[in-house]
């Protein structure tokens, strides 16, 4: 598709905009839906504001705490997005399919510890208050 008829299929509007919100959507439910890690990251952000509730954590660490948990969702679903290019380009194996499935897991787990170890430097303090 040239450049033209792809500038005339982008033209701005309401319907386009309801039309992103469902694509959104469909993402996200397909991703729910298809990918383990995506499920076990959103049964860790739970856990995270379940215990931001309990220990009434300051705003700045709830902030902290947002940010690392939707970039670790955000990743994951790019992940997910690699994935499904990887496999509509090929159904065989590949060394170059390999790595690119592997790096997209591996960014995904990159950001998963990222926010445990966030979430354990904020909530330490607070599990260790609770012993004292």
């Amino acid at each position: 598709m040239d450049l033209k008829k792809r500038k005339e299929n982008k033209k701005l509007g309401i319907k386009r905009f309801f039309n992103s919100i469902k694509y959104t959507i469909d993402g996200l439910a397909y991703a729910y839906q298809n990918e383990q890690s995506l499920i076990i990251h959103g049964v860790g952000t739970i856990l995270i504001i379940v215990l931001a509730l309990i220990f009434q954590v300051t705003f700045v660490q709830w902030a902290v705490l947002i940010i690392a948990s939707i970039s670790v969702m955000a990743i994951e679903l790019l992940n997910t997005a690699i994935e499904a290019v990887v496999d509509l380009v090929t159904d065989k194996y590949h060394p170059l399919a390999k790595i690119a499935k592997d790096c997209g897991s591996a960014a995904g787990g990159v950001m998963g510890v990222m926010q445990a170890v966030i979430a354990l430097v904020i909530f330490m303090p607070y599990i260790i208050n609770l012993f004292k």
